[in-house]
């Protein structure tokens, strides 16, 4: 396991949010709207928010995101702890481990951004994101 990442969830001022903590913590900050995710174009209704942010000071990371319009939102409940995994048989021994008794949102897979991500609440209700990334594409 590389580092865990704190990842906020947001009901649509995710961009609003993190462009304060930027500011405030005096921090580089990356973001990719709903949009421009594949497949984006199919959900005009999400707007500008955005799929992912992420704001970096040296070693220390903020990531977060707004989450699908339409979809719950609970104040309180849009934190969750973000595992930055080395391999995928950590990814899957990690997620056999955590999500032992909780209830799995996205069982390990591929995504368009990672080579194997899994996101579930643990049985003592933290939520958890096991991410292994793919490498980073330039534009």
């Amino acid at each position: 396991m590389k580092e865990i990442t704190a990842y906020l969830i947001f009901n649509g001022n995710c961009r609003q949010a993190m462009e304060f903590y930027k500011k405030c913590l005096g921090a580089e900050m990356q973001t990719v709207p709903f949009s421009q995710m594949p497949g984006g174009e199919k959900h005009p209704e999400a707007g500008d928010r955005l799929a992912h942010a992420r704001i970096a000071k040296g070693q220390t990371v903020l990531m977060a995101s707004d989450n699908m319009p339409g979809m719950p939102f609970q104040q309180g409940d849009n934190a969750q702890l973000c595992l930055d995994c080395e391999s995928e048989q950590e990814v899957d021994k990690l997620f056999a481990a955590l999500s032992e008794k909780g209830k799995v949102n996205m069982a390990p897979q591929e995504t368009f951004w990672a080579k194997r991500y899994a996101m579930f609440t643990d049985q003592f209700g933290i939520n958890w994101m096991l991410n292994l990334s793919k490498p980073m594409q330039m534009h």
